[in-house]
């Protein structure tokens, strides 16, 4: 694919709308609204940003990039630059596009004066995980537990 023909955009509210429909692509139990407040409030943000990749007028790709203050399962301290969501979208895959936006995660990141970043993946999502390897991640594996207690009602706690 002809990188020539790319613009990289940060989050703005000129392209956040053609963002929301890569959001509920990769995340569909989301809500539009939700999400649509949740990532307004990047726009200029300092501890997080969104980049978006467009060609000619289409949107492609996105990936959003923040600060974690609570510890990072493999890192090295603590706050860490955190990838918390990477899509490109499926006819564009596998031309080297997911490369480009981690470059512009890893730039954010280093101008922040992070020496690493980290990110995840679902243990059945093959194609991250195998992007994320290429990508130069090292792999640590941890297994989470999650027992609902009352399932009754398990949205949370009781205020």
């Amino acid at each position: 694919m002809n990188s020539d023909l790319m613009e990289l955009e940060k989050l703005s509210a000129n392209n956040i709308l053609p963002l929301m429909e890569m959001v509920l692509d990769l995340w569909p139990e989301c809500s539009h609204d939700e999400e649509l407040d949740n990532y307004r409030g990047l726009i200029d943000s300092d501890v997080a940003q969104c980049f978006l990749l467009r060609i000619k007028t289409e949107y492609i790709a996105f990936i959003h990039v923040g600060i974690r203050s609570d510890y990072v399962e493999g890192t090295s301290g603590s706050p860490v630059a955190y990838i918390e969501g990477i899509y490109v979208k499926s006819g564009y895959r596998k031309h080297g596009i997911g490369q480009l936006l981690i470059r512009a995660a890893e730039d954010w990141a280093r101008h922040k004066g992070f020496q690493q970043i980290a990110s995840d993946a679902e243990a059945t999502n093959d194609g991250s995980i195998q992007f994320h390897r290429k990508s130069g991640f090292r792999e640590r594996t941890i297994v989470c537990f999650v027992k609902d207690i009352n399932p009754a009602e398990s949205q949370g706690p009781n205020p």
